[in-house]
């Protein structure tokens, strides 16, 4: 029998917003390692006692200043590769919205900056949140269809 693991609970906030027929997707640049000045999407541990969703709410407004409603966020996926993360077995949930105009930002907290970027513009992306990215932008296609 193996023994048991600390297995560690995050969620990531992916907020888009379409301008003119550009999509952007808000980002911070990491403050901390692993992953030290590498675009993330705003996110981090959920507290004990807190339910996912409102961490997802939480770390996004601490990290960009950002506050979506709760109904506003669509559950995307859970993540969960055992190696997903440096510091130790993390499982995350990641949540979408999308937004009608841009927001005004700034980095805080855990986030060095927070930027809106277009989507055709993100290179490197901390993490496992390539994937992450993908799979929200297929969501945010079927409720927002081009």
């Amino acid at each position: 029998m193996s023994m048991p693991q600390n297995i560690h609970i995050t969620a990531d906030a992916i907020i888009f917003y379409k301008y003119n027929k550009m999509l952007k997707v808000l980002l911070i640049k990491r403050k901390n390692e692993p992953f030290k000045n590498r675009y993330a999407f705003p996110g981090g541990f959920v507290d004990n006692g807190e339910v996912v969703i409102e961490a997802c709410q939480r770390e996004l407004k601490e990290e960009t200043g950002l506050k979506i409603d709760i109904d506003d966020l669509r559950f995307i996926n859970y993540y969960d590769q055992p190696d997903r993360d440096p510091r130790g077995r993390t499982i995350t949930f990641a949540y979408a919205a999308i937004i009608a105009e841009e927001k005004l930002i700034k980095g805080s907290d855990d986030a060095e900056t927070a930027e809106w970027v277009d989507i055709k513009d993100i290179k490197n992306l901390a993490f496992d949140h390539r994937a992450i990215l993908k799979d929200a932008l297929e969501v945010i296609n079927q409720l927002c269809p081009k």
